[in-house]
């Protein structure tokens, strides 16, 4: 007997109700949203109310709405969590993405949890036990191979969510304490301040410089757009768009790039099928590039690639359209086939190795007009970072989703029958009474046509069959009263059958142990229920979380991203070894961190060094 196809769910970001909403007609099949607190992004937060509106629109599609509650908890914060979570599930959410282990030992309403990639999930034996506890869908880490994913596949059958386009965090999501330590900021608490994409000097040992005001650990976004097929065919069935800050248009963007590359991929392999129901048209081409982004990479998907840094700039680069030709007085033009527009926005670097932009005034047969004259250079590669007419289409209503009705119109012994039944199988009928004579002349085309209006609804009528005993006459306010009625009927009935995915309350499972014994600060405990939930599974140890409790002279940040790599000095892939002593320092201001390289596990360790602790690194420099 062959096996139902697995279903393929495009999940897009939305910072609010406006969001969240193009993001379901642009054909996301979930979205993910923030509540009003306790979310990775404390500035996207939501009330319960917008959340409602959501879910209602949403569902109409079968599209499913998960929300962010994904911070550490705090003690005194964990009767509010409580509240919320209930809140929750009765405004309809579908899921609670989590982080903190002290959720599943609330007293929960029975909703799905998702384990956030701040949970750190990289290993087989950490995604295993989170499905064995429960947890229905686990984000992993973005820093996974695709052997690493089949073998995760192979080896669980929870849902596997991954991160296909958008920032990245150059540390492992969950394992970064740098903001905290720098700023008071915890990223595990939705307050990161970034500081990945800070400008630092690279020194030796000795205080030589190696490299001057780069970005050093700011990474390019990602764009896994090429891998999809080859995701799935890993095992993983949830897409996941970055994002709950971006603005409007890169939601609309971005989502409709997916859908339609997901939406080729079904339609050639029958073992997969799409999560939701309806299909989207849109005004607009989507190209990823015209977004946000600092340059793409699929940051080893299919091993350590070579170019995943940002060192430049953090800020989006945008979109490469040629560079410079020739500079005549107050114009240039560009070698390169893309249109520029009155009011676009480029950018170049200039010859301090600066991002610098500037604002096209005007376009004239092809002469470009800045607003003011940049310091250009012929041969100097321009980007747009801002197109004014792709902007204005995102602008304005720029997708339609629909669901597919077959309609039938006949007639009965007491009036007329018209049924509805749309793609999903959502079903109504209605009749009305009405009094019959035959017409002078043919009415199926003014049937046809009145039955068909279903412009503001989420409706389009694919098929219309005429069924009728004699050629009756049908008055069109009567077409149209019966269209608005077998609307609203078929809304009722989307929301009687929409299927919620209801799970038990998580309870302890017997024998399972959690894959280690000790927990340090890496474990994110903040609170006495998630010890609760740690000691029941094994765990004899618990140090509390960093911001509880700052350690010294412990990682900060733990990254695949690795400098010695980056500039040529790795000792396993590149067989090179650095010239420079070490241990190696980022610079920035007063901020002082030093770099340590775990070649075994193939990954950089960042500490923050004290002043108390600088003259004792730079007394083992010298014994080395």
């Amino acid at each position: 007997m062959a096996s139902s196809p697995r279903s393929i769910e495009l999940l897009a970001p939305a910072k609010d109700l406006v969001c969240g909403m193009e993001a379901i007609r642009h054909g996301a099949d979930a979205v993910y949203i923030g509540a009003s607190r306790f979310g990775a992004r404390s500035a996207a937060g939501n009330s319960v109310e917008d959340i409602h509106r959501l879910c209602e629109y949403a569902h109409l599609f079968n599209a499913r709405i998960y929300v962010a509650v994904n911070t550490i908890l705090k003690e005194e914060e964990l009767p509010e969590a409580e509240r919320l979570a209930l809140e929750l599930y009765q405004a309809g959410a579908d899921a609670l993405i989590v982080q903190d282990m002290g959720i599943p030992e609330l007293n929960l309403p029975p909703i799905p949890l998702h384990a956030s990639t701040q949970t750190d999930n990289r290993t087989l034996e950490k995604v295993r036990f989170l499905e064995k506890v429960g947890f229905t869908q686990v984000v992993l880490a973005r820093e996974l191979s695709l052997n690493e994913i089949r073998r995760i596949a192979a080896q669980t059958t929870v849902r596997l969510e991954a991160f296909v386009h958008g920032a990245l965090c150059v540390g492992y999501s969950g394992q970064c304490y740098l903001s905290a330590a720098l700023n008071g900021r915890s990223a595990n608490r939705g307050e990161c301040a970034q500081c990945c994409r800070l400008p630092y000097t690279m020194v030796d040992a000795t205080g030589k410089t190696i490299v001057k005001d780069k970005h050093l650990l700011s990474l390019k976004d990602l764009n896994r757009s090429g891998q999809l097929k080859a995701l799935m065919d890993a095992g993983v069935s949830s897409f996941k768009i970055e994002g709950r800050l971006k603005d409007l248009a890169y939601v609309k963007n971005i989502t409709a790039y997916y859908r339609k590359k997901l939406d080729r991929i079904l339609e050639q392999d029958p073992s997969y099928c799409r999560a939701s129901a309806g299909h989207s048209t849109y005004s607009f081409e989507p190209v990823p590039e015209k977004s946000f982004n600092r340059g793409f990479t699929s940051y080893y998907l299919e091993g350590r690639e070579a170019d995943v840094t940002a060192f430049d700039t953090p800020k989006s680069i945008g979109e490469p359209i040629g560079s410079v030709k020739e500079i005549r007085g107050n114009s240039l033009t560009v070698s390169g086939i893309n249109r520029l527009n009155n009011g676009d926005g480029l950018s170049f670097f200039n010859e301090r190795g600066e991002w610098e932009g500037f604002r096209v005034n005007k376009v004239e047969e092809g002469r470009i007009f800045p607003l003011e004259m940049p310091p250009l250079r012929p041969k100097t590669v321009l980007y747009r970072t801002y197109d004014q007419e792709f902007e204005k289409l995102l602008a304005k209503p720029s997708a339609e989703r629909r669901l597919s009705v077959r309609m039938e119109w006949r007639d009965n012994p007491f009036g007329f029958t018209l049924v509805a039944e749309d793609e999903t199988g959502a079903r109504a009928m209605i009749s009305q009474p009405f009094e019959k004579e035959p017409a002078h002349k043919d009415q199926q085309e003014n049937i046809r046509t009145q039955l068909s209006k279903l412009g503001n609804t989420p409706f389009e009528a694919r098929e219309l069959l005429i069924c009728c005993t004699d050629n009756w006459f049908v008055p069109s306010s009567l077409l149209a009263e019966m269209r608005r009625e077998i609307v609203n009927k078929l809304l009722q009935v989307h929301r009687i059958r929409y299927v919620y995915e209801r799970v038990k309350p998580v309870k302890t499972v017997p024998e399972l142990r959690y894959p280690e014994q000790q927990l340090t600060y890496l474990g994110n405990v903040s609170n006495t229920k998630a010890r609760t939930f740690y000691r029941q599974y094994g765990v004899n140890r618990i140090d509390p979380a960093f911001e509880l409790q700052p350690e010294k002279e412990v990682p900060l940040m733990f990254t695949k991203h690795c400098l010695r790599y980056s500039l040529g000095w790795c000792p396993t892939y590149q067989k090179q070894h650095s010239p420079y002593k070490e241990p190696l320092f980022l610079l920035y201001k007063q901020t002082r961190l030093r770099l340590q390289f775990d070649c075994r596990h193939c990954q950089m360790l960042v500490y923050l060094s004290s002043p108390e602790n600088q003259k004792d690194e730079k007394s083992n420099s010298n014994k080395r």
